[in-house]
């Protein structure tokens, strides 16, 4: 409802198996089972993959908004420069955002202090999550933005 648009909405769904596919190959190499605790850490990692696609696509749509109010969407190099424009201006909000959650996470991972408990577990697939959400989104998203505006918006329009 937010994006007005059904289209969006599926991009920003896409978003989420991102981190799905990083946690579970984390859980797979670390040998842990899927529990009660394990699922919670996940639906918190595709909760945030989430917000952080909505601000991808927000980030893309002002760089393909600009670029057309500039009259630079003429062609398909056009519109790949632009959206790469709006998916270089993400790249370090997008990688605060990992930087922070793993520097959060990793004394969790390595059960430094003395406050870390086995319950705490959960947060430990968020690891692998974050690492493939940050190196997809900012590479497969765009892409699948390109061929939704190329095919559907500005080839109509020349």
């Amino acid at each position: 409802m937010n994006t007005r648009s059904i289209t969006k909405t599926m991009l920003i769904i896409l978003a989420v198996p991102f981190s799905a596919v990083g946690a579970i190959w984390f859980l797979y190499l670390l040998g842990y089972n899927m529990s009660i605790a394990v699922w919670v850490g996940l639906i918190a990692l595709l909760g945030v993959d989430a917000e952080t696609g909505i601000f991808m696509l927000l980030y893309l749509d002002l760089a393909y908004a600009q670029a057309k109010t500039e009259g630079r969407l003429q062609s398909l190099p056009q519109l790949h420069a632009a959206i790469i424009d709006g998916a270089a201006k993400r790249i370090r909000p997008k990688f605060m955002t990992a930087a922070t959650l793993l520097l959060g996470l990793i004394p969790i991972m390595l059960g430094l202090g003395d406050r870390v408990r086995r319950h705490e577990t959960h947060r430990r697939p968020m690891i692998g999550g974050i690492f493939t959400s940050f190196l997809l989104e900012l590479m497969v998203y765009p892409a699948i933005y390109e061929i939704w505006k190329w095919n559907f918006e500005v080839k109509k329009e020349l």
